[in-house]
């Protein structure tokens, strides 16, 4: 987590606005990873002007309008990802590489949505991956998933005090 935790540092350089974007299914086990840290962060949002926190479920670009109504400078998208790895498993990925990982439940790809808030609103984001251990339908999320949203829910939350937003 302490790499992750430089990687954001660096990637939210210059951040006034940043939003997070909690994406995933609660009906599909581990797929409810994304959505998990967005209902953390929340009540610590409200303690914020400048950070704001929304969950897309398996529609987010139902919200980029409110993402940049809010003036987004900086995103952060939070999401399930077969990554090939252990199961919870945290990794930030870079929009520009995820043509090659596998995303759970979206009715867009994460690459168009990114790819529009950045030429709509000059959104910079990034993508926080978590390694689901299973996604069978009306199955319970994972604890070693849970656990993951927990400690990155956490970290975020540092990474926002740091900001000062």
């Amino acid at each position: 987590m302490k790499n992750l935790a430089q990687a954001l540092n660096q990637r939210l350089k210059g951040a006034k606005r940043l939003s997070l974007l909690g994406v995933g299914s609660d009906l599909r086990g581990d797929d409810v990873a994304g959505i998990l840290v967005a209902n953390f962060l929340l009540p610590k949002a409200k303690k914020s002007l400048n950070f704001r926190v929304f969950i897309g479920e398996t529609a987010p670009e139902n919200l980029t309008g409110e993402i940049r109504k809010f003036g987004s400078t900086h995103l952060i998208i939070v999401d399930s990802a077969d990554m090939n790895k252990k199961p919870g498993s945290v990794q930030l990925i870079d929009p520009d590489q995820i043509g090659g990982l596998s995303f759970c439940t979206h009715s867009l790809p994460l690459k168009v949505m990114t790819d529009y808030l950045a030429k709509s609103a000059g959104c910079k984001t990034c993508i926080i991956g978590i390694q689901p251990k299973g996604l069978d339908f009306d199955a319970p999320c994972s604890p070693v998933v849970r656990r993951s949203a927990r400690n990155i829910s956490n970290l975020l939350w540092k990474v926002v005090k740091d900001l000062a937003l």
